[in-house]
């Protein structure tokens, strides 16, 4: 039995019927190395003797009386594998579009909550043989990066592993734990938010020094800011989000990307957001809806340390960056990021990396929740500026190649969840020579999200030959 953490909480509390907070890859994967072929019933026992590998998928959630402090992991008593693990084909000719739309409907629902947070899908029918794994965890689990931590147990590094029968079979099934009594559960809370009590005035304190900090420093002449949140221009990404999603993915070359990082400087993440940008001025340009002032994005940064390794708790912090989109020239752009991106690292030290896990460890469920559901019945994202224009994160993966019950790993698309009022999220993550690119989005605000997906790889091309690296 363990409490969840402030931050684990969070995304229970943010959870609306429209505001879903889970995480979604989608893995395409080539069988045809599986031995005796592909079948379901392969892939799914190939599941089942790895779960003893992620304790987190076998654990349920157990609600404290009056919500009095954030809820509870208990080893769930009646785990059922056939309820997490599924089945699905995509419709002819079985190619990205077809899988995009299938992932988008599997995004739209929300998990049950009296259930393990999580669910796989097999996907069948896919173009060349292939097929897919679409994998979706609650963010209350498993954060982005742990969650590549943790889905990496699924695969091997060889074609076949040579294992037991035993290790195959995985361990005896968990019988589950005993579930505490209501008495002893508000007892508990109720201790534990009186001390919680006590540091929200030494919490508000080193908040405040904080954001004065970073006013003197941009009070300096000649400073870099980094982004500015509730600043931002309305952009069609920005009102309140429908409980449809949409998904688009686009893949480019790691080796054209570290190649532009070599000539014009900055970091493997600096070139992708410069990427990123010239997607979105292209698309909002097409359709005259490119605000004049630079969009900003949040960029979650994990704070996992060695002593976290393994651990699956949510251990990240957020950067508010400037995507310098207002800038046509894409050198300039890249360069504006860099020294921003930098600013925006700074800045973000000044408040250390727990002030967000410190706050969300306070915050009180009831409240908190009652004010999501507010602001989401009451369509205020319509009514105000926007507080960020998109999320964007990067997640390295694995630069070798990986196997998954001997079917090969082609490619990986990472999806993070939207937010209201922010209806569009671009991950991005790394694997062998390539960057995946996983887009998802509110159907109702970016209903043409492939052609976005589409300007990807122009925006790659514009910015090599701007550098000079093409």
């Amino acid at each position: 039995m363990e409490r969840l953490s402030g931050m684990d909480a969070f995304f229970l509390y943010a959870e609306t019927p429209t505001n879903h907070m889970h995480l979604t890859l989608c893995a395409v994967l080539d069988p045809d190395g599986m031995e005796g072929g592909y079948s379901f019933e392969r892939v799914r026992s190939h599941i089942q003797s790895r779960l003893h590998l992620v304790p987190p998928l076998r654990r349920r959630l157990v609600t404290v009386p009056l919500r009095l402090n954030h809820p509870l992991w208990v080893d769930d008593p009646d785990f059922d594998l056939d309820f997490h693990v599924r089945r699905a084909a995509v419709p002819a000719p079985g190619g990205e579009t077809e899988l995009a739309e299938l992932v988008a409907h599997i995004a739209s629902v929300p998990l049950d909550r009296t259930r393990p947070l999580w669910e796989m899908w097999i996907i069948e029918s896919l173009a060349e043989q292939n097929i897919a794994l679409v994998a979706k965890l609650h963010h209350s689990t498993l954060d982005g990066v742990a969650g590549v931590e943790q889905m990496v147990n699924f695969f091997d590094l060889e074609r076949a592993m040579d294992r037991s029968p035993d290790e195959q079979r995985g361990p005896a099934e968990n019988a589950g734990e005993a579930i505490p009594s209501g008495v002893d559960l508000f007892t508990e809370a109720t201790i534990e938010r009186v001390r919680g009590l006590a540091e929200i005035v030494p919490l508000f304190r080193r908040t405040a020094k904080s954001f004065l900090a970073v006013r003197r420093n941009r009070a300096e002449p000649d400073s870099v800011a980094g982004g500015t949140p509730l600043s931002c221009p309305d952009t069609p990404f920005n009102a309140s989000i429908s409980s449809r999603r949409r998904v688009a993915f686009a893949r480019i070359s790691l080796d054209d990307v570290r190649s532009i990082r070599k000539v014009a400087g900055g970091t493997i993440n600096d070139v992708l957001m410069a990427i990123t940008s010239g997607a979105l001025r292209s698309y909002l340009g097409s359709r005259g809806e490119l605000p004049d002032e630079a969009m900003v994005a949040a960029c979650p940064v994990s704070v996992r340390t060695e002593e976290h390794t393994g651990k699956s708790d949510n251990r990240f912090s957020a950067m508010f960056c400037s995507l310098h989109s207002d800038i046509d020239d894409p050198r300039r752009r890249l360069s504006e990021i860099v020294r921003s991106s930098q600013a925006a690292k700074d800045e973000h030290a000044l408040f250390g990396p727990d002030a967000m896990q410190s706050w969300a460890e306070i915050a009180d469920p009831n409240l908190f929740s009652w004010l999501t559901d507010l602001y989401t019945a009451s369509r205020l994202a319509d009514r105000h500026r926007p507080a960020i224009n998109v999320m964007f994160s990067n997640i390295p993966g694995p630069p070798f190649p990986l196997y998954l019950a001997g079917a090969t790993l082609q490619r990986a698309y990472p999806m993070g969840q939207v937010l209201e009022g922010v209806g569009l999220n671009i991950t991005v993550m790394s694997y062998c020579d390539n960057i995946d690119f996983g887009f998802m989005a509110a159907a109702n605000l970016v209903p043409d999200l492939q052609d976005l997906a589409a300007e990807v790889e122009p925006a790659l091309v514009d910015l090599g030959q701007a550098v000079g690296s093409a």
